[in-house]
């Protein structure tokens, strides 16, 4: 297959490929392709190498040139606990891990060979002779029983996302991302770094993400920025005292949401202070992206858009069986098919046979609806988010976005617990605005049941200090009941 970064051969070797922190660290692509031609002959041959991936310009040069020597690149939390590195080791056996000069490995890397990562290397780009099918990545998805998977994606879904992304996102070399990402999920690695490479683009890491940060980058020319909730949910509380910032969001060309649902009250605050629109889209480790608002397309708080070129996109019932019709209303599971999708489970032949039909559609386990135009909203996973009360199947997401609107509400989960008579039984966990007037039940059902349906209002109401979460701001409501 062609190039996954044909900008580092015979690009713009002048121009600005990475820069992180506030700008004292950078590589122009010519200098990048040095950097990662060197880590490119250090591992050539290699099975699998493992990335230690810190927030640093050393994990791009290392993933760069891994994937340059047609290798897989097995990217590290560097947070993981030792468990579950111990686990990820084992289970991808990879013969280096690279990692930036200084950086403390844990105990469980103790007895794989490192190699420094010399972001000043120099050396050759090699001529790739990979296939489409080679595993590019092999990233360790957090599931929710058992230890992380290794989800195999091959460079055919890479090249083949980041093109999908291009053409939804009118996304050329004369962009300038920036973002505040973690460096070893598909978000933060895959669309923020090697996005912007594959199109000859520029890419300006926050190292910690911060509003002064964005607001920086933003008036010096950046023209999009990435990020989750949690960081649009800063920006959105952040906007009332700080013009400067509104100033900025209103200059860029691109604000994209994504890892998880950015609530409607959050679109709608950003939208009146900035006159900008965020935009959300909709992929996981596995498929990496499916789905976008379009740049050219309208932009519906609340909807991650329609499937992007290439994707084939259905709603199916608890049987398999397609939805008659899509009405807006109907829910249904999230199955997909196409060239973004990953090759296998490492080591986990039966995991992957369960994951697809038989037909080759991955089963995502997300719920959604769909409108009649195509767009697509999502309403939760299907083992934490849907529930059954009264008859209905209802999706949490919708209820959350609901409680969110109400002013006494700083944040909101909505989950099911059984109910002798509903069969489950609407719990909503709260986070007050106030922590001395909370919300009750009453007032919060009624809010729901005014802005949505009766059967939708909440029957629980529980208080919270704080929502357990992810470190991409995922809430992890399996975590809830011991919060």
């Amino acid at each position: 297959m062609s190039s996954l970064f044909p900008a580092l051969v015979g690009g713009p070797g002048e121009q600005v490929a990475l820069r992180f922190g506030d700008g004292e660290r950078s590589l122009t692509y010519g200098e990048l392709a040095g950097a990662a031609g060197a880590v490119a002959a250090r591992v050539r041959g290699a099975d699998r190498v493992a990335v230690w991936a810190t927030p640093e310009l050393e994990t791009a040069v290392a993933v760069v040139g891994v994937l340059l020597a047609g290798v897989a690149a097995v990217p590290l939390n560097p947070k993981s606990g030792e468990k579950e590195l111990a686990h990820i080791l084992s289970d991808s056996a990879p013969s280096l891990v690279l990692a930036a000069p200084g950086a403390e490995l844990p105990a469980p890397l103790a007895g794989v060979e490192r190699v420094d990562v010399d972001a000043r290397g120099t050396g050759a780009v090699p001529e790739d002779r990979a296939a489409e099918g080679d595993p590019a990545l092999i990233v360790y998805t957090s599931g929710t029983t058992g230890p992380p998977k290794g989800a195999v994606i091959p460079r055919r879904a890479v090249a083949t996302t980041l093109d999908a992304l291009a053409d939804a996102w009118q996304w050329t070399a004369d962009d300038v991302l920036v973002h505040g990402l973690p460096l070893f999920h598909v978000h933060g690695l895959v669309l923020g770094i090697l996005g912007p490479l594959r199109r000859g683009g520029s890419v300006r890491h926050l190292g910690r993400f911060g509003t002064e940060g964005v607001t920086r980058e933003l008036t010096d020319g950046a023209t999009m920025l990435f990020g989750v909730p949690t960081m649009y949910h800063r920006i959105a509380e952040a906007l009332p005292t700080d013009p400067e910032l509104a100033k900025a969001l209103g200059l860029a060309r691109l604000l994209v949401s994504g890892s998880a649902a950015l609530p409607v009250h959050d679109h709608r605050r950003i939208l009146a202070a900035t006159g900008q629109r965020v935009i959300e889209r909709y992929g996981m480790t596995e498929t990496l992206m499916n789905t976008s608002v379009r740049a050219d397309g309208e932009a519906r708080a609340g909807t991650v858009g329609v499937p992007l070129p290439g994707v084939e996109l259905r709603l199916v019932e608890e049987d398999g069986t397609p939805l008659g019709a899509y009405d807006g209303e109907s829910v249904g599971e999230i199955q997909v098919r196409g060239p973004n999708l990953f090759t296998e489970y490492l080591n986990r032949p039966d995991a992957t046979a369960a994951a697809f039909t038989a037909d080759g559609w991955f089963r995502t386990g997300d719920m959604a609806v769909r409108e009649p135009d195509g767009y697509v909203r999502i309403v939760g996973r299907k083992a934490t988010d849907l529930i059954k009360s009264g008859g209905y199947k209802i999706g949490a997401g919708e209820i959350e976005n609901a409680l969110l609107e109400h002013p006494a509400v700083r944040e909101a989960a909505v989950t099911g617990e059984p109910d002798a008579d509903l069969g489950e039984r609407i719990v909503a966990w709260i986070v007050p605005a106030d922590p001395q007037a909370p919300p009750g039940v009453e007032e919060l059902a009624a809010h729901v049941a005014g802005r949505l349906a009766p059967h939708k209002r909440p029957r629980v109401v529980r208080h919270l200090d704080a929502l357990p979460r992810n470190d991409m701001g995922k809430i992890m409501k399996r975590a809830l009941g011991d919060a």
